[in-house]
């Protein structure tokens, strides 16, 4: 069995989509399409902006999500999906590829996502760090006694686990992480704690969005963040997607189900290869590549 995975955040690169833009009809009127929904040229700061530009949430997470859902649609016949999953924001593009939102709707949510989360980052400074060679349940440990707001938030892989939370929290964790025998506990250039606490105001302004929106029967499952198991019932969907943006994104396990479930080839859908490094780390007898 297939599984197609999109990545989320921290996968963009100045240039990317261009060649998608200037090889296919399709994904031109797609992307001019965004264009117009979003009131800006999107795609000027995809294919020649700087790396300022993309790191701008409102700028990031649309212009990943065009560049994972637009690759996607230009595979034909070739996409026969088994199942889906997406990282963090990939979970949007991944909803769109199984057919359970269509592409506007999509868009329209990262967007809102994004500026959501924008806020809630600008309310309160917080931030991100990623723990490399410790055990997650000595990591999930050591986030519990900090008494400033840390918790887990993407098992990436065993042995690879970010944290999130306040500026001071993260800073006091870290210490004790290394301490603890950590090989590394590096502070990621992010600009807030993403599915923490403290993205409780983009949660409840983003929830208002999705239940307003149509969400279809999708034409394969999808293994949800807030949740690793295989969901089909978008009323579930729903929920899981609202609960996303608090709740920690269990990659790890996510990969691990889909395995236990069939799945045998995994491939990614969007710019970079990060999630096929990270899926080989969780499921060394499976086979992993980039779609073309």
């Amino acid at each position: 069995m297939t599984a197609y995975v999109f990545p989320g955040q921290g996968a963009q690169f100045v240039g990317m989509g261009r060649d998608l833009y200037n090889k296919s009809e399709s994904a031109k009127i797609l992307f001019e399409n965004a264009n117009d929904i979003l009131g800006f040229r999107i795609t000027d700061l995809m294919f020649s902006g700087t790396d300022e530009d993309l790191k701008q949430t409102r700028v990031t997470q649309p212009a990943i999500f065009l560049h994972s859902v637009i690759l996607a649609s230009t595979l034909g016949e070739s996409f026969k999906p088994d199942m889906v999953a997406g990282h963090s924001l990939g979970e949007f593009s991944a909803l769109v590829a199984n057919k359970a939102l269509s592409f506007e709707d999509g868009l329209r949510l990262v967007f809102a996502r994004a500026q959501a989360m924008q806020k809630a980052c600008e309310k309160e400074p917080s931030t991100m760090a990623a723990i490399l060679g410790l055990d997650d349940r000595k990591v999930e440990e050591i986030c519990s006694s900090v008494a400033e707001i840390v918790v887990p938030a993407n098992y990436n892989s065993p042995g690879q686990l970010v944290i999130s939370g306040s500026i001071k929290g993260i800073g006091i964790a870290c210490e004790l992480m290394k301490a603890a025998g950590a090989r590394r506990a590096l502070p990621l250039k992010v600009g807030g704690a993403f599915h923490s606490p403290l993205m409780e105001p983009a949660r409840l302004e983003l929830a208002g969005a999705i239940n307003h929106t149509l969400f279809h029967e999708p034409i394969c499952p999808i293994y949800q963040n807030a949740t690793a198991e295989r969901v089909t019932d978008p009323a579930k969907i729903k929920e899981n997607l609202i609960a996303q943006l608090t709740a920690p994104v269990l990659w790890t396990q996510i990969v691990q189900k889909m395995i236990s479930d069939g799945a045998v080839n995994f491939i990614e859908v969007g710019p970079g290869n990060i999630l096929q490094g990270l899926i080989l780390k969780i499921g060394k007898e499976v086979t992993v590549s980039g779609a073309e």
